[in-house]
């Protein structure tokens, strides 16, 4: 029985983002692999010539999908000498964001509802949202070394300003009608933020949980490059160090699926959120 144009279109129309994203990743993957192997100087030569001998790179520079998938397939299930990495950085990226939440909603929050501590803590986020945290990484190492608090304060400098500055509009964005009405009915600051604000803000949070998730990641490679004998950043820095690309690319994409994954859940749980949130008068 074939199938019929329409459920062809049914289908494809559902899983649209998967079937293009999964198209262009693969594309990706054959031209990375088709230029370690020559395939593109071979195909071009009699066009370009020997300026086609540019495009067939060496494996020490460059690697390919299958010696990466190679190298990753060891690593994780031969030797399994990436657990420990992952486990190390693991260790520091989970404690670093929970402290940048922790810390980042309830100042956001705050500054939001309270102007006067909006205004003097304002110069401090500008400053710091202006300024590459990174920078502040040597003083860290002078003031707490090269262990695990170092790496969980760079990763709190990088995501907490996320958090803290889209809590703050969050508040600012809440529909004053409602915050109008509740305090007619003598409804306090307490109550307030527990019935109006936190829910009206659980998107603005979500979505800087997306920011800070993203900024942490970049937290845990630097804090380790720069001098931890352990963890993800840490195997990066040694394999780049000795040419041994294949590595390099499976700590590089251990940190991506990672982060992908941490931000689809957040993004699950948005949906979730917004399902019961009334659609938007135009």
């Amino acid at each position: 029985m074939s199938i019929s144009a329409g459920t062809r279109q049914s289908f494809y129309l559902r899983h649209e983002r998967a079937i293009l994203g999964s198209a262009m990743v693969l594309l990706a993957l054959l031209a990375w692999e088709g230029l370690e192997r020559g395939w593109w100087a071979d195909a071009l030569r009699p066009l370009l010539g020997e300026s086609a001998e540019r495009l067939q790179l060496e494996r020490i520079f460059i690697s390919s999908p299958t010696l990466v998938a190679s190298a990753a397939f060891r690593m994780f299930f031969v030797t399994g000498e990436i657990w420990r990495d992952i486990a190390w950085s693991s260790l520091g990226y989970g404690l670093g964001l929970v402290l940048a939440i922790a810390i980042g909603n309830p100042l956001g929050l705050a500054a939001g509802w309270y102007r006067r501590f909006s205004y003097a803590i304002d110069p401090f986020l500008t400053a710091l949202n202006a300024t590459p945290q990174v920078a502040f990484l040597p003083l860290i190492v002078v003031w707490v070394g090269t262990g695990l608090g170092a790496r969980v304060l760079i990763i709190v400098l990088l995501a907490v300003l996320p958090i803290a500055i889209n809590a703050r509009a969050a508040v600012r964005t809440t529909d004053p009608r409602l915050i109008k009405v509740a305090a007619s009915f003598g409804a306090g600051d307490v109550r307030l933020f527990r019935t109006i604000i936190l829910p009206s803000a659980v998107p603005f949070l979500l979505a800087a949980l997306r920011l800070a998730i993203g900024r942490g990641m970049i937290g845990v490679v630097v804090g380790e490059i720069y001098g931890s004998a352990a963890g993800i950043g840490a195997m990066i820095s040694q394999a780049g160090s000795r040419f041994q690309t294949d590595k390099v690319f499976v700590g590089v994409l251990t940190i991506v699926a990672a982060g992908m994954i941490l931000i689809e859940i957040v993004q699950r749980i948005e949906r979730r959120v917004e399902a019961w949130r009334p659609p938007i008068q135009v």
